[in-house]
């Protein structure tokens, strides 16, 4: 297996775009691509675009009547047929939106084929984690579920065990609907509550139907979650489930909308959290996963400047084994990129300034803590089913 990560990045990516007014701006992922370059880290990896999924691909996940009311919207947005969740708010129809879906989820499937074949023992997808896309329908901004698609072209070539990780501030809601019956996929979703954030599905007690009971695994946060709290809910449960599950290759999602300063969530994680968890799902790919095999995905995240580039840096540098030191200055050239693209100052460090502990399970809980709550809700629906102790 080669010793080198991966990253898929085609320019083309940025064409999925939903327009001027929505909070999705595919701004974030030049600047992401900006900021590895300003920092060296696309010289610490192989930089490799995949072509995009073709139909056979799209319906290893997607319905082909589906497939269809894209292809058909993106050469005409006025034909968008709303029945098929597209041309609404959410996700309004543009040119070229098939094209655009299908190539990032292109580079998703290439970099679940690159793992499985051993050409890279980690590969990133940051403009992927689409993960709110039905079979059948377009959903939060979301087109094609490229999470789904990587899970499901792994099945494929024959993988076994195979488990998603998610800690976007939204449910993993389409990709735990793809697998809600399939044993050999575990997922695993960190998010707010449904009760105060789209897309009000993740309670603890779903947990899979049929053979699948057991490997649908959802910690619904409070809103107001900070560091502390996030980073215990993680640890309280993702390590003891990996340990028992030892899949083939681990995908994550990284959404960056965990951030205290993204618009659309309410939880108050900063940067310094997430690049934890990012180190984090790096060392259980290495300590549960034969050959460290990971799929890096990004996902959400709206604060597009100051947030998105930095935290998906972080985690180029991770899955290349060159972490950014989080004391670093942020170059002035990508500084001078950030204002010549929006108008607006880059930020000046690697870090919110924050250093993020948590206090581990095994020490005790509070039950009258409505974090702890979340975490024992999510423990005692789960892990009995798995033959693991709540």
């Amino acid at each position: 297996m080669s010793s080198r990560a991966r990253l898929m990045w085609d320019d083309g990516v940025t064409a999925y775009d939903f327009g001027s007014s929505h909070p999705m701006d595919p701004v974030r992922l030049a600047l992401t691509m900006g900021l590895v370059r300003a920092f060296g880290l696309d010289r610490a990896v192989d930089v490799v675009a995949a072509p995009a999924a073709g139909d056979s691909t799209l319906r290893l996940v997607h319905d082909q009547d589906y497939l269809a009311a894209v292809r058909k919207a993106s050469l005409d947005p006025r034909t968008a047929d709303g029945a098929y969740g597209l041309g609404t708010t959410d996700d309004p129809a543009f040119a070229g939106m098939h094209e655009a879906s299908a190539l990032i989820a292109g580079q998703s499937v290439g970099a679940a084929e690159a793992v499985w074949h051993g050409e890279a023992a980690h590969a990133v997808n940051f403009a992927g984690g689409l993960h709110h896309a039905m079979p059948g329908s377009a959903s939060g901004f979301c087109v094609y579920n490229d999470a789904a698609l990587a899970i499901a072209r792994l099945l494929e070539l024959g993988a076994e065990r195979v488990a998603y990780i998610d800690v976007d501030v939204h449910h993993g809601d389409g990709v735990q609907t793809v697998f809600w019956e399939d044993p050999r996929v575990l997922t695993v979703s960190l998010h707010e509550h449904p009760r105060t954030l789209f897309p009000a599905t993740g309670r603890p007690e779903e947990t899979g139907a049929g053979a699948g009971e057991g490997s649908a695994v959802n910690v619904a946060l409070p809103a107001g979650t900070g560091d502390a709290g996030w980073l215990r809910a993680f640890h309280s449960v993702v390590p003891e489930l990996l340990a028992d599950f030892r899949p083939e290759v681990l995908v994550t999602q990284h959404g960056a909308d965990t951030h205290f300063d993204d618009p659309l969530a309410h939880l108050a994680v900063s940067l310094d959290a997430q690049r934890a968890v990012q180190a984090s799902c790096h060392d259980l790919a290495h300590d549960y996963v034969d050959g460290g095999r990971w799929v890096a995905l990004g996902g959400g995240g709206y604060a597009v400047v100051d947030v998105v580039p930095r935290s998906w840096t972080h985690l180029v540098g991770i899955a290349a084994h060159a972490p950014v030191d989080p004391e670093s200055a942020v170059p002035a050239s990508w500084r001078d990129e950030v204002y010549a693209r929006t108008r607006q100052l880059g930020p000046g460090r690697m870090t919110d300034g924050r250093t993020p502990g948590w206090q581990p399970w095994d020490a005790g809980y509070d039950p009258a803590d409505r974090l702890d709550q979340a975490i024992l809700a999510t423990r005692r629906a789960v892990f009995p089913l798995r033959g693991l102790l709540a």
